[in-house]
């Protein structure tokens, strides 16, 4: 049989439903044909489990058929977009990530979309500045962003303004064994974190109570006295939810400085977090939320116990590769839309 009479037996067994034959059906194409891209990029959807997160082996299988795909059409951004989210949210492999992105903006420069994903790994990684320098060029280079990711654009640009404004000291970097970050990690190594919404409970929700129970006494009955019991109860919820935010923060801060620490072994590939933290619920309990290729990679990175170079720091690629010679973007003819993005 020819590659496209397996194509063909591929794509009436996707109709059926019928997933592993499907795979199998395209395995065969891209072993006759190794430049059929759209078989290539079959294989990277059916590797990956429909109900469920993949593990690791799946994800690294459907990343590989990416890189596939995009080695023989880089226009398909359909590729680069799935490909950036398995480095990134399954497999914690942020450095490459970052230049994965800077390759998909490569192609398509007027897009915003590999702008706001680098920020988003900038940020994680603690590197506040070149975040803030890419939320900036999104204004200068006059990107559009689309209608779903003002939102998180927004919370980006004030995550980010606000770690700018503090001591950089403050910025916790945990390649850096004497941070005094590892300090207050320690200490609360063996509780989980607080929840939002528990702390919103204990602190707003003895008020509302009140509020309700004194509300007719001070406002009265009728339509106003509802109008005004209203306004004050959304008054102190607001507040509330204002206060518990800035409280969990506080609280919850050496949580995220270890899934910082987390993130940076799984994009370093060395072992960084001591093992009395290690060993304790609150590395437990956030290892176990995070995505199952990511937990079987970062035990592997564990196993393999590489301990960190000194003078280690993270290896940000060149983000400025899209521009010319003369430091701007290329005309805009011709680039291609990332407009499957903002239809997942």
């Amino acid at each position: 049989m020819s590659a496209e009479d397996h194509y063909l037996d591929a794509i009436a067994a996707l109709d059926e439903g019928d997933r592993e034959t499907a795979l199998d059906a395209a395995r065969k194409v891209v072993a006759i044909d190794k430049e059929h891209v759209d078989s290539w990029w079959m294989i990277a959807d059916l590797e990956l489990p429909v109900d469920s997160a993949p593990n690791l082996k799946q994800a690294s299988k459907s990343l590989a058929a990416c890189r596939k795909v995009i080695a023989i059409a880089p226009e398909r951004v359909d590729a680069w977009i799935r490909g950036g989210r398995i480095l990134a949210d399954e497999l914690g492999m942020y450095e490459e990530a970052l230049a994965w992105w800077q390759g998909c903006r490569e192609q398509a420069p007027f897009e915003a979309v590999p702008v706001i994903e680098q920020t988003a790994i900038l940020t994680d990684l603690g590197m506040y500045d070149l975040a803030m320098d890419r939320l900036n060029g999104i204004l200068e280079d006059n990107l559009d962003i689309g209608t779903q990711q003002y939102a998180r654009v927004a919370r980006l640009h004030g995550i980010v303004r606000k770690a700018i404004v503090q001591e950089k000291s403050q910025h916790f970097k945990p390649w850096e064994k004497n941070h005094p970050g590892w300090n207050a990690l320690t200490l609360r190594a063996n509780k989980p974190p607080v929840s939002e919404n528990l702390l919103f409970m204990l602190s707003t929700v003895p008020f509302l109570m009140i509020e309700v129970f004194i509300s007719r006494q001070i406002f009265g009955e009728g339509w106003g006295g509802f109008c005004l019991t209203s306004l004050l109860i959304l008054t102190t919820v607001a507040l509330g939810m204002r206060f518990s935010r800035r409280i969990f923060q506080s609280i919850n801060r050496p949580a995220f400085n270890l899934l910082r620490a987390m993130d940076v072994e799984s994009s370093s590939g060395y072992v960084i977090i001591p093992s009395e933290i290690r060993t304790k619920k609150l590395f437990m309990f956030l290892l176990s939320k995070r995505p199952i290729a990511y937990q079987e990679r970062l035990n592997s990175i564990i196993e393999q116990g590489k301990k960190m170079p000194r003078n280690w720091k993270p290896n940000i690629p060149d983000l400025d590769t899209h521009l010319d010679e003369i430091g701007t973007i290329e005309d805009e003819d011709g680039q291609k839309e990332l407009s499957s993005y903002e239809e997942e």
